[in-house]
């Protein structure tokens, strides 16, 4: 694909995650679709768990969109995410807090759909924004 089309598919997969639309988000995953990131079940199935559960944690979710570098195999995006968090997420329990965190993610395209996905998130920031682990002094 192009480098123009591998930005088009991140930026609609960013539109239906954001919309709650879980269906149109699966339609981007091939079905061998395979993702390295850590806790994340295998599978497109796996996805739609990590969003639901993401969801339910923060329903108020909102990202940003930091940078989008493309070729014409990978798309990566740096992103921000902030929302109020009222519900499990991962291993954090929900602690009313609104947080912000950042992340980057990794996907591989083949034929139109995301096939591989790699992803380094701010868990850190997240952990201290909870008050699980001191946050710097200062």
């Amino acid at each position: 694909m192009t480098i123009e089309a591998n930005k088009a598919l991140q930026q609609q997969w960013i539109h239906v995650i954001s919309a709650g639309d879980l269906d149109g988000a699966m339609a981007l995953l091939s079905p061998d679709f395979v993702s390295h990131a850590p806790g994340m079940a295998p599978g497109p199935e796996g996805v739609r768990q990590f969003f639901e559960m993401q969801s339910a944690a923060f329903p108020d979710h909102k990202v940003t969109t930091l940078l989008v570098v493309a070729d014409e195999t990978y798309v990566t995006h740096h992103m921000r995410s902030e929302g109020t968090h009222t519900g499990h997420f991962l291993f954090l329990p929900p602690s009313g807090k609104y947080l912000t965190w950042e992340f980057i993610d990794i996907f591989r395209i083949e034929n139109g759909r995301f096939v591989e996905h790699w992803v380094e998130s701010d868990t850190l920031g997240m952990m201290q924004q909870i008050g699980m682990i001191p946050g710097p002094r200062g």
